[in-house]
C-alpha cells in the first residue's frame, strides 16, 4: 500500500470491487445495469426538460410575432383611448421602450358567400410615426403583407391562412365584416350591427393556429370606420415594444406610472398567464415525475454496493486489519457509487443531448397544432437545465452510497475475516 497514494489505493480497490466478482461478471453485470438505469432516467429528463423549454419558446415567440410586449389600455367601459397622440409621446419617455403605436381591437363576424365565421379584427397603423410594435407591423409596413389601396376602393383586409382557407377566399374576393360592438340604432329605435365590405389582399402565417384561424387585419382608419369611430384621435389602446421582452413586466409598471391612474398597461406575460403557468406545472411536474427514473437507479448503485459489501466481506477485514482505517473504507465505496452515477450520467447526457438533436432537426415527430398550438415538437436545450439535471443526478447516486458505504466501515476486522 506504502507505493501508491492515499488516493490511488482507493480508487483502485474500488475500480476492482466493481469490475468482477469471485465466481465470475455477475457483479460487473449488475453495475452496467446501474449505470444503465441512471443513464435512461438522465437522457428522459434531457429529453422532456428541452421539449418544455422549446414549448415555452416556441409559443413566446408566435405570441410576440403578432402581440406587442406591453398593451396600455385607458380606465372605464368604453375601451376607448381619446387624445392618443399625447399619450404616445408620454410613454416613449420611459426607458425601455423601444416603439409606440396605436391599435384597433374587436370581435367581429366574417361572412362571405353565405358561411360566417368569428374573428378578431385589429386597425394598425400603416404609416406610424416610428419603430413596429410587432413583426406583423412590420411586414405590414414593409409591404409584406399588403393593406394598401385596393382596385375596388374597398378597405383592404388580410386574414390568417386557416382562416381564408376555411372561408374559400383568394386575393380580391369580396368580404363583409359584421361587428356587434358600438351598435348603430335604426329609424326604429332598434339596435343594428355595423356592417362593411372589404377587399381580401392576402394572408398571413404564423404558425400558431389560434392566430390563423381567427386574426384579420385592416388599416386603422377603416377599423374605426367599423366600430363607428368618428374622431381619428380615439383609438382602442396602445402597443408598445420594449428592448427586452424579457424586462417587459418591469417596463408595463414604468409606463403605467408614468401615464396615471386613468391608465393601465399590461405585459405579454400578464394577459398570457394561464398558459404558461400551465407548461410551467407540467414541465415541474414531468421533471419529478422522471427523477424518480434516477431514484430507482439509485436503489441499483445501493444493492450493487450492499452485493460488493457482502461478496467483499473478507478482503474488507484484510484490509483494516493492515491498517486502513475506517474513513478509507468508506471512501472506496463512495468512488463506487459515483463512479457509477458520473458514468451513468455522462452517458444518459450524451444520449439525450443526441436524441433532441435528432429530434430537432429532423422534426420526427409532428403534432395537431390545433391542440398544442405548434405543429411540431419543438426542443431547445439550455445549459442551466443540463447544468442542474447532471448535478441532481450526482447528488442523488453520491447519497445512495451512503448506506452501503457506513455498513462496510463498521465491520470489525476480526469478523468479517471470519466470514463464509
Amino acid at each position: 500500500m506504502a507505493g501508491r497514494s492515499t488516493g490511488g489505493l482507493e480508487w483502485y480497490i474500488a475500480r476492482h470491487y466493481l469490475s468482477s466478482a469471485s465466481g465470475g461478471r455477475l457483479l460487473s453485470f449488475i453495475t452496467w445495469i446501474a449505470v444503465g438505469g441512471v443513464a435512461v432516467g438522465v437522457s428522459a429528463l434531457v429529453i422532456v426538460t428541452g421539449v418544455m423549454t422549446g414549448m415555452q419558446e416556441d409559443l413566446m415567440g408566435k405570441i410576440l410575432e403578432s402581440s406587442a410586449h406591453v398593451t396600455v389600455f385607458q380606465n372605464g367601459s368604453s375601451f376607448r383611448i381619446d387624445d392618443w397622440r399625447e399619450v404616445i409621446a408620454s410613454a416613449r419617455e420611459v426607458e425601455g421602450v423601444a416603439g409606440v403605436s396605436p391599435f384597433v381591437q374587436t370581435s367581429v363576424a366574417l361572412s362571405r358567400a353565405g358561411y360566417t365565421q368569428p374573428a378578431d379584427l385589429y386597425g394598425v397603423a400603416v404609416d406610424p410615426d416610428g419603430p413596429a410594435v410587432t413583426d406583423m407591423e412590420a411586414r405590414i409596413q414593409e409591404g409584406v403583407h399588403d393593406l394598401g389601396p385596393t382596385g375596388s376602393g374597398l378597405p383592404p383586409v388580410i386574414l390568417g391562412n386557416r382562416l381564408a382557407a376555411r372561408m374559400g377566399s383568394f386575393n380580391g374576393d369580396t368580404l363583409t365584416v359584421i361587428s356587434f360592438e358600438n351598435l348603430a340604432v335604426d329609424v326604429m329605435g332598434m339596435p343594428t350591427p355595423r356592417i362593411r365590405q372589404y377587399e381580401m389582399t392576402g394572408t398571413f402565417t404564423t404558425g400558431m393556429y389560434d392566430y390563423d384561424m381567427k386574426n384579420v387585419y385592416v388599416p386603422l382608419a377603416a377599423a374605426q370606420d367599423q366600430l363607428g369611430i368618428l374622431e381619428p384621435d380615439i383609438i382602442s389602446g396602445l402597443g408598445i415594444r420594449t428592448n427586452d421582452p424579457d424586462e417587459a413586466r418591469t417596463v408595463a409598471l414604468a409606463v403605467q406610472d408614468k401615464l396615471g391612474f386613468d391608465f393601465y398597461a399590461l405585459d405579454w406575460s400578464t394577459t398570457n398567464r394561464a398558459l404558461f403557468s400551465a407548461l410551467k406545472l407540467e414541465k415541474l411536474a414531468m421533471g419529478l415525475i422522471l427523477i424518480l427514473i434516477v431514484v430507482v437507479a439509485a436503489f441499483n448503485i445501493v444493492s450493487t454496493l450492499v452485493m460488493v459489501v457482502v461478496d467483499r466481506t473478507r478482503e474488507i477485514g484484510i484490509l483494516k486489519s493492515m491498517g486502513m482505517t475506517d474513513r478509507r473504507i468508506l471512501r472506496v465505496f463512495i468512488l463506487q457509487g459515483l463512479w457509477i452515477g458520473v458514468i451513468g450520467t455522462v452517458v444518459g447526457t450524451t444520449l439525450g443531448l443526441s436524441l433532441a438533436w435528432l429530434l430537432d432537426t429532423y422534426e420526427i415527430i409532428r403534432i395537431p397544432p390545433d391542440v398544442y398550438f405548434v405543429d411540431k415538437l419543438p426542443i431547445s436545450i439550455r445549459f442551466v437545465d443540463v447544468t442542474r439535471i447532471v448535478a441532481v443526478s450526482v447528488f442523488i447516486a453520491l447519497m445512495a452510497t451512503v448506506y452501503p458505504a457506513l455498513q462496510a466501515s463498521r465491520l470489525q476486522p476480526v469478523e468479517a475475516i471470519r466470514h463464509e
